[in-house]
């Protein structure tokens, strides 16, 4: 990931509603999440949750999937991942870190 990259990425997260619906689409994993429970969750009116999302597609930070009738949202995990890593490559002042935390979920990765 890169400067500009990570810039979207932060600004699109950088409002209260777009980081809820992000951190509900993380903690629903893999699996994520019909449009419509996401909405029912946030109690957003459904033309802001598509602002909000439309936000978030931008910066490559969600993904969607048409269901048939149903759209279902998932998190970008390597996104998040290679995001976590830009913001942490330096951290330290070059001595060694302890081990990284990330959510590792190889399926998502593949």
């Amino acid at each position: 990931m890169d400067t500009a990259t990570t810039v979207i990425a932060l600004k699109a997260l950088a409002h209260d509603s777009r980081l809820a619906a992000y951190r509900t689409l993380v903690q629903a994993g893999p699996d994520g999440l019909a449009v419509g429970e996401l909405r029912d969750r946030l109690g957003l009116a459904p033309a802001t949750l598509t602002a909000h999302l439309n936000v978030l597609r931008a910066a490559g930070l969600i993904a969607d999937e048409r269901e048939g009738r149903v759209i279902r949202l998932r998190a970008d995990f390597a996104r998040m991942n290679a995001l976590i890593d830009f913001l942490t490559e330096n951290c330290c002042g070059g001595q060694d870190c302890p081990p990284q935390q990330h959510c590792h979920l190889p399926e998502l990765l593949t």
